[in-house]
């Protein structure tokens, strides 16, 4: 293993692993070399593909804005899951005449294309509506959460493109306790970008957080908890910042070990705007808790 980028000829970011079958599939984003009005230019989702962590297979674009008529903009960071033989692309995009709304791409493979369900997913009418994590749990109940700066989520129903009514859109508590304090808006570390992951029955939030202080950058943290919904208690840093303002944790168990994907600015020409993916193994202790990941 080596600490280099997966993906060398290109921009990729916000990494979204999956594992089906003996293939770990890896969604990213996709960062243009040429930007648009000097910020984030992001048209497509990118799937690339490995059996040994390796070598890497890409499956070019699988989903892009040019295939959700009622979005205009920001391809943004996706997560992708697997149920009656069909695949879920969640993803966060800017709804035409409205602010950030989560869409839903369907394929009978996980390589694409995926193919627009016609609706957003979640609408809020707001900008929080972004990152979304999804996750099935061992009693079939599946969750999506999302949010930036406030952590929500809902409950999904069996068709994986609506959610339980009852339920609705949950607001997570934005406490101290829960996240730590910190530099965002809710006064906690939470930024975004949570990945909702299982281990040993315990229920990990990983998250994109920004320290207390001034022009942090986003470091990686965690919350755990007994239940996919809460309440989370503050369990830690799991990696520190570096010179890209963003990054976004993605996790999962392939070949006996647990791989923690990440974003930095590595390659040349590599900004805030230009970032890519990199991957590092995750150790765990006794108690749950996790060891900080070096970059």
């Amino acid at each position: 293993m080596t600490s280099d980028p997966i993906v060398k000829h290109m921009y990729t970011a916000d990494p979204a692993p999956m594992v089906c079958g003996d293939t770990l599939y890896l969604y990213t984003t996709h960062d243009e070399d040429v930007l648009v009005n000097d910020f984030y230019t992001m048209y497509d989702w990118r799937c690339f593909s490995t059996k040994d962590m390796e070598h890497w297979t890409e499956h070019g674009p699988v989903f892009s804005l040019d295939d959700i008529e009622w979005a205009d903009d920001r391809a943004w960071a996706p997560q992708c899951a697997q149920r009656n033989g069909k695949f879920y692309l969640y993803c966060p995009v800017h709804k035409k005449d409205g602010g950030m709304a989560i869409s839903v791409g369907i394929s009978d493979s996980p390589t694409g294309p995926f193919r627009d369900i016609g609706y957003p997913l979640i609408d809020e009418g707001d900008w929080n509506d972004i990152d979304p994590t999804v996750f099935i749990d061992d009693d079939g109940q599946a969750y999506l959460y999302f949010g930036n700066p406030e952590l929500r989520y809902v409950k999904l129903n069996e068709d994986m493109i609506s959610y339980d009514d009852s339920t609705g859109i949950v607001r997570i508590p934005m406490t101290a306790e829960s996240f730590r304090k910190g530099g965002h808006k809710t006064g906690t570390t939470y930024g975004e970008g949570p990945w909702l992951y299982k281990r040993a029955g315990v229920y990990y939030m990983i998250f994109a957080a920004f320290a207390e202080g001034e022009g942090r950058n986003e470091h990686l943290a965690y919350s755990i908890s007994g239940s996919p919904t809460g309440p989370w208690k503050y369990g830690g840093v799991l990696m520190k910042e570096s010179t890209c303002f963003t990054n976004h944790p993605g996790v999962c168990d392939f070949l006996g070990e647990s791989w923690l994907f990440y974003h930095t600015d590595g390659l040349p020409g590599g900004s805030l705007f230009h970032r890519s993916v990199c991957v590092t193994k995750m150790r765990f202790n006794e108690d749950g808790t996790i060891n900080e990941c070096i970059m």
